[in-house]
């Protein structure tokens, strides 16, 4: 089942201008004027009593002083594929090194009742051909995805030397040797030759910076290192009976609390849903797999279906007469602007212009679509009108749950509105402060997610992180990323940069990741097998690449400016460049603005002329 071109209202429904300052209004009355900084870290906070893992004992071993080809940071995503890319060129001296008891990143990680994947799981799981495993439904479990990930590590045979429980503390190039210097909590001294930094975006929790955050005498721990013994249940069990006599409260709405929410609301006795800004959840459809589309699939499906979900959610259109495979929020959009140019017969001769104007439209007949969908699932009037959305799509991730709005028909369930407030005013020992009241509850839950685009030191927690010449690289990269390829910067030779940066984001998380594991292991392969010992861009490559960013992405300050504050936008403030300006910055990283397919196609040509043309190649003596 899918939604439906007809089912969203029509243009003439539609007041853009009204909407646009109802927008403004909404997201102006939210911002806080310390921005980020309304957030405090867990290890500064908490003196990572919240960073421990409470999945996995330690376990004691020796310390490590070895020269290594590459290390990997990170056992994530990012991280099996950088070593699954390495192990398919030929490379097999590597460690990936992680804080977490395993494999896994935010999928170890987050274990809280209800995780699923919130995008199409055919897509986001990748090596599904390689693998030969096929998710058992649309949205894979949080625990499915796990197990996954442990598959691809043993059918592969790529977690040998892998070091788990182990913060990486310094790292510092040494010019003489020409290898990364890796120091650790675990007292290891490695010296890589080369260095991926395949650390993740959600590995990190953050906190809300409350007053009396530590005088609250009740219990309090982060979704990302939930707490069963507390809630009752277990990972693959979520059954939270031990909260029957409990009143809970718990801080956010975004894409874990829209997962949580209905088991809390389910078992506990009393739950408080604390939101400064709602979510846009839309209906789940989570199908299971169906046997016979299976065994219909062709060689090349899955690659095809990813990039059919590129061109649809990320790029914003579909090709003339392709359909939309994946069928979801993410594309529907794009799968409205097909079906009713088709209809109009203008589907090949729309000028992009003009496609993209009528796009902005569907834009917010689709958010229009959403608040009436809140109006026909919530009972209580005050609470639907505060769960309803008044941004534009993709100002904050988009998400889909069956249970969350109805959860609030709940007699058990209270929303608690902090707009005016911008949030929670403190805490006390028995409880919370929203609006001039203060709550009592037994347990406080923060929903209130990762360090995905705090500051980079705080982000990453590598103490000393120094390229040549001793810069750091948070001085580095302090008015913003410059890269080559949005994979590798001058000063940090052998070092490999997964994630967004400069050429990512307008691409499923997972694909990228992947992809840029392959760029990273077939620079090392060439390095290698013509006898360097170090590459880094050139200052003009370098420069020319920033440059190409710039002249080819689209200005979103337009956009920006009617988003509620949150992570993409670093909490609706405006930052300095190098001139002094104030500008927007898109905080996860800069798209390529010509598309992901582009992308792909200009790098791979690059890759494959062999001539690794724009870096700066070193032998050992040089």
């Amino acid at each position: 089942m899918t939604i439906k071109a007809t089912d969203v209202p029509a243009a003439s429904e539609i007041d853009i201008p009204a909407l646009q300052e109802k927008y403004r209004a909404e997201k102006n009355r939210r911002i806080r004027p310390e921005g980020a900084k309304q957030y405090a870290g867990a290890k500064q906070e908490f003196n990572e009593e919240y960073l421990d893992d409470p999945h996995t004992p330690v376990q004691e071993r020796a310390k490590i002083d070895e020269d290594l080809e590459v290390a990997i940071l990170g056992a994530g995503w990012s991280g099996i594929l950088a070593a699954y890319h390495l192990k398919k060129a030929g490379i097999t001296d590597y460690r990936n090194i992680d804080h977490a008891g395993d494999w896994g990143g935010v999928w170890y990680w987050n274990r809280y009742p209800g995780i699923q994947c919130d995008n199409d799981a055919y897509c986001y799981l990748p090596l599904l051909e390689e693998t030969g495993f096929m998710p058992s439904k649309k949205y894979a479990d949080g625990y499915e995805i796990y197990d996954y990930l442990k598959q691809i590590e043993q059918k592969f045979q790529l977690g040998d030397k892998a070091l788990f429980h182990t913060v990486v503390t310094s790292l510092q190039w040494n010019e003489p040797s020409k290898r990364w210097h890796v120091q650790t909590n675990r007292g290891d001294s490695i010296r890589a030759r080369f260095v991926i930094m395949a650390n993740g975006l959600l590995n990190i929790p953050k906190f809300p910076n409350l007053p009396g955050i530590h005088d609250f005498k009740g219990k309090m721990f982060h979704t990302s290192r939930w707490d069963y013994d507390y809630t009752g249940g277990e990972y693959r069990n979520p059954e939270l009976h031990k909260l029957k006599d409990k009143t809970v409260a718990i801080v956010g709405t975004g894409a874990t609390a829209i997962q949580a929410v209905p088991y809390l609301g389910k078992y506990a006795k009393k739950v408080y849903v604390i939101q400064r800004t709602p979510s846009v959840v839309d209906q789940r459809y989570n199908l299971p797999t169906d046997p016979k589309w299976v065994e219909s699939l062709q060689p090349g499906w899955q690659q095809e279906r990813i990039d059919n979900f590129h061109r649809a959610a990320m790029d914003g259109r579909l090709a003339p007469g392709e359909d939309d495979l994946v069928q979801d929020f993410w594309t529907e959009i794009s799968r409205n602007m097909a079906a009713e140019l088709r209809a109009e017969g203008i589907e090949e001769s729309i000028s992009i212009e003009d496609y993209f104007a009528r796009r902005e439209v569907m834009d917010y007949r689709v958010m229009e679509r959403m608040r009436r969908r809140v109006d026909s699932l919530v009972k209580d009037e005050k609470t639907a009108e505060a769960l309803k959305v008044w941004y534009r799509f993709l100002c904050k991730r988009p998400l889909s749950n069956d249970d969350f709005y109805d959860t609030f028909n709940r007699d058990n369930v209270e929303l608690i509105d902090v707009s005016e407030t911008k949030g929670v005013q403190a805490l006390t020992e028995n409880g919370f402060i929203a609006n001039d009241q203060e709550y009592p509850i037994d347990c406080m839950i923060f929903a209130s997610g990762f360090e995905v685009t705090s500051d980079l030191d705080r982000r990453w927690g590598i103490e000393t992180f120094e390229g040549r010449e001793g810069v750091s690289i948070y001085k580095h990269w302090q008015y913003g990323y410059k890269t080559l390829h949005g994979l590798s910067t001058i000063k940090f030779p052998n070092m490999f940069f997964l994630g967004y940066y400069q050429g990512g984001v307008n691409a499923s998380t997972t694909h990228q990741y992947g992809y840029q594991g392959y760029l990273a292991s077939e620079i090392i392969k060439q390095t290698l097998a013509n006898g360097y010992a170090s590459v880094e861009p050139s200052e003009k490559a370098q420069a020319d690449w920033v440059q190409h960013m710039r002249d080819t992405n689209v200005d979103v300050s337009a956009f920006v400016d009617l988003c509620p504050p949150g992570y993409y936008n670093n909490e609706g403030q405006k930052v300095k460049d190098e001139q002094g300006n104030e500008v927007y910055r898109n905080f996860l990283g800069e798209t390529y603005g010509l598309g992901w397919n582009a992308f792909e196609t200009l790098t791979q040509e690059w890759c494959q002329k062999g001539e690794l043309e724009g870096l700066i190649l070193k032998k050992q003596d040089d």
